[in-house]
């Protein structure tokens, strides 16, 4: 299988890459991998897509988001989750569905926090939320029998390796769509 891995520089992109060794997998990020890329931009994931064809599967683990008090917050925080987790990984779907093969997979990342949201974590949940909503709905129209799905994993620190890599290969190798993988939840 041929993967376009976006973020594997990141703890979670690391291990689910290694984790997949045994596939074709391309890295893709904004300032490490095989490609750089800006997600955030259509004119470089046009220019992506360009160089990488006949892609199976797409996965991104990548995004921020900032966590602090609500009294902190102002428009720049809770901007910085949406430009650089948001935007992107709806701009991924959106350009990646055009590319992919038929029946095809992409599966994006959300969080913990848009479910169950702690205290500071408005800057997280609300993004997370929306991705978890954004899947929901665009998985239903999704063309060519192309499948999307997101991983919504707890802090690295409390997740498995095994349980985090089942939900990415569950993700590439069933026939799921629309679905929220929930990783790590148990340790709350």
């Amino acid at each position: 299988m041929k993967i376009l891995m976006i973020g594997a520089g990141g703890a979670i992109g690391k291990i689910v890459t290694a984790a997949l060794r045994d596939h074709e997998v391309i890295t893709v990020g904004r300032n490490t991998g095989a490609i750089m890329a800006d997600i955030s931009s259509e004119t470089a994931l046009e220019s992506l897509f360009k160089q990488v064809s006949n892609v199976d599967a797409i996965i991104c683990t990548a995004g921020d988001s900032i966590t602090n008090s609500l009294s902190a917050m102002n428009k720049a925080p809770f901007m910085v989750g949406i430009q650089q987790k948001l935007w992107p990984q709806i701009n991924l779907v959106l350009s990646g569905m055009k590319y992919l093969k038929d029946n095809g997979s992409i599966t994006l990342i959300s969080g913990k926090m848009g479910e169950f949201p702690a205290k500071g974590s408005s800057g997280k949940a609300f993004v997370n939320g929306a991705i978890n909503s954004f899947v929901m709905a665009a998985a239903q129209e999704m063309p060519r029998g192309i499948r999307l799905n997101v991983i919504s994993p707890s802090k690295v620190s409390d997740i498995g390796g095994d349980e985090l890599i089942a939900a990415y290969i569950k993700c590439l190798e069933t026939a799921i769509n629309g679905e929220i993988i929930r990783v790590g939840y148990n340790k709350q």
